[in-house]
């Protein structure tokens, strides 16, 4: 079965998923490898609360090894970067790019990983889904500017910007959302060029699909999804209950309520992610269910089969 999407990779920048005498640095060289595997993309995710390479910092480097893939944050929580330092980053990398980079960008959730990003950033936890919509806003007018910008908003004041670099891509890259709450939904379809949910069951992706439409503007339709190929099923369950405890500290069946995953056969994951591709999704954005860099390469290969 072939899936009717793209289909991308997170890389594993992450201190978790790497073994005793793994070399970081291989990070890299996988992007290199997803590219030549025929990947459509590559993407890092963002935190200041665990160990892990610095998204953008390992995209720049991707990047630079790559010259087919999209490379995207999935996602990047701009609340932990100053807004025009921030502008002037997602520029320069667009431009060494080609125009290859997606920003999909969140707002943070309550709780462990949402308040002390906020706490260690300096930035009030209140208003911070405005916060990110303005951030959004002032990114692009910057990015399309000829000369400095003034931008007035309900959290962010700002006068007299100097202009960044032109990136790439004209306006700047594509700025996808993460979140499938009734008012991500609705923000989403008035402001973002794209959709990044994980929502555990293909038909609530349809349904949310349908609300975002339902706002007149096109947008990327496109899913985060846990992954591993496997020779039985019950081999992928154990895989992703090893898996949800050292990434998320939870039980599989926690996991399970919030997030897509699926491990198995490679029909049964096709099938799995293909019904996503029914309800809509066009990128899937495959997290690989590992805790090694030699385990992941393995995955990589199994999954481009």
């Amino acid at each position: 079965m072939d899936v009717n999407a793209k289909v991308g990779v997170l890389l594993p920048t992450v201190q978790t998923q790497w073994e005793t005498g793994d070399d970081p640095r291989e990070a890299v060289d996988l992007a290199v490898e997803a590219e030549a595997l025929g990947y459509d993309s590559v993407w890092a995710n963002d935190s200041i609360l665990t160990p892990r390479i610095e998204a953008l910092t390992v995209l720049t480097a991707a990047a630079a090894r790559t010259e087919r893939v999209t490379v995207g944050t999935a996602t990047l929580i701009p609340v932990t970067r100053r807004p025009v330092n921030a502008a002037h980053t997602l520029a320069s990398l667009d431009v060494l790019s080609g125009g290859r980079l997606v920003v999909g960008v969140g707002a943070g959730f309550p709780g462990r990983f949402g308040r002390p990003l906020h706490r260690w950033s300096e930035v009030p936890w209140e208003r911070r889904f405005a916060r990110l919509d303005e951030t959004v806003a002032l990114w692009r007018r910057m990015w399309s500017a000829d000369g400095p910008v003034t931008f007035h908003g309900d959290v962010l004041r700002l006068d007299d910007v100097p202009p960044t670099v032109r990136p790439h891509t004209p306006g700047g890259p594509p700025i996808w959302l993460g979140g499938s709450t009734p008012a991500a939904l609705e923000r989403t379809g008035r402001l973002y060029d794209g959709w990044l949910p994980y929502p555990p069951r293909a038909d609530d992706y349809a349904a949310g699909l349908k609300t975002i439409r339902e706002s007149g503007r096109e947008v990327t339709p496109a899913l985060f999804v846990s992954v591993a190929v496997t020779d039985t099923v019950a081999a992928g369950e154990e895989r992703l209950r090893a898996y949800a405890r050292t990434n998320y500290g939870m039980d599989l069946d926690n996991l399970r309520q919030i997030q897509a995953v699926v491990a198995g056969p490679r029909s049964y994951v096709a099938e799995y992610l293909q019904s996503y591709a029914e309800a809509g999704a066009r990128h899937l954005i495959c997290r690989l269910a590992t805790t090694g860099l030699g385990e992941y390469r393995n995955q990589l290969k199994l999954l481009a089969q």
